[in-house]
């Protein structure tokens, strides 16, 4: 097997590019930093420079106020120093990007988050041939396999019918930016009212303002009487769950939808009612998928199930290295991090 030429590097500050003088997700201020998603443990504050997606940047901006940004459509290349820069769909959430990174002839790419199965309103994911992949493995166990979303949406709509004709409300824990918008384009709005926590609603707002398609949704303020709103489906943070503000709908159902339902106990955890396994990351099948159809000999598992992850990937003859990183491995660790408000 050919070992990889070092087109990137891996700092204490994040993943660094040499012949380009650029970091890719830094986790630590840098001069230039080239983001693949505006998810917190992936988009930053304190770099001079910012480089992702013209779709990705109104959400950067939302987070993290006035900054420096420059962007790129999907697949235009930019010279940065020697590296040839593109970024590519990674179908994680509107906007997100692997990022591509060519020196000399040698091509790695940095995925970010991803997942490979088209949800109706990210960019679907498209596979980019290289020789060395640095690919997130959040699910990187066998046990993990995502249902078809209609299965999942038809779950859903039932659990919500069935709240509404006993009277309850339907509270939906999910994170801001990416799940609760996707989770948005698969509930059937003819059931009831659609109420969202003001950080689902800011974000909801950046999304629409963009072209994408969402239905109509009413933001809680302290001043919604939701006795206005019976049997109605209520989107919100998971920190939201069991908390005074959800306290407001009087008799509910509530529910937590991650990859980590699959996982026995994680719900009982969650205190949820009802869990919906759905992920906006790869599952088991993704994620081996994906590495196929780079090419790649070369593969840096982060964040997630790293060691058994590249274990597993060397005894299928690829070349497989645990890479540490600063990223988050759970799907609402995001949450935490973005101080969001109603």
């Amino acid at each position: 097997m050919r070992m990889a030429q070092n087109v990137l590097t891996f700092t204490d500050r994040g993943i660094y590019c040499p012949a380009g003088d650029f970091y890719i997700d830094p986790w630590r201020p840098v001069d230039r930093a080239l983001i693949t998603h505006g998810h917190a443990d992936h988009a930053r504050p304190g770099h001079r420079r910012y480089l992702c997606t013209d779709a990705c940047a109104p959400v950067m901006r939302h987070r993290l106020g006035n900054i420096f940004v420059e962007t790129v459509k999907f697949g235009e290349i930019r010279k940065i120093g020697d590296a040839s820069v593109s970024f590519h769909p990674a179908g994680h959430l509107p906007g997100s990007a692997q990022i591509r990174v060519e020196v000399a002839g040698q091509v790695w790419v940095v995925s970010g988050d991803y997942k490979v199965v088209p949800d109706g309103i990210s960019e679907p994911f498209e596979p980019v041939t290289c020789h060395s992949f640095i690919t997130e493995c959040t699910f990187g166990l066998p046990v993990f396999k995502w249902d078809d979303q209609k299965t999942v949406a038809n779950d859903l709509n039932a659990w919500w019918a069935q709240n509404a004709a006993d009277g309850k409300a339907s509270i939906l824990g999910a994170y801001s930016l990416g799940k609760a918008q996707r989770l948005l384009a698969m509930v059937d709005p003819e059931i009831g009212p659609i109420l969202t926590h003001g950080a689902v609603e800011n974000t909801n707002e950046v999304l629409r303002h963009q072209g994408y398609s969402l239905p109509n949704t009413i933001h809680v303020t302290p001043a919604l009487n939701a006795k206005d709103y019976p049997g109605a489906l209520v989107i919100a943070p998971p920190s939201a769950l069991g908390s005074h503000w959800a306290r407001r709908f009087g008799p509910s159902s509530t529910a937590f939808a991650s990859g980590w339902m699959r996982l026995r106990g994680v719900r009982r955890r969650r205190a949820a009612d009802r869990g919906f396994v759905i992920s906006d990351h790869a599952d088991w099948d993704g994620l081996m998928s994906a590495i196929r159809n780079t090419g790649a000999e070369n593969i840096y598992a982060t964040h997630g199930y790293t060691d058994i992850f590249a274990r597993w990937l060397n005894t299928q003859e690829y070349n497989a290295q645990v890479l540490k990183t600063e990223f988050g491995t759970e799907e609402d660790d995001i949450e935490a991090s973005t101080g969001a408000t109603v």
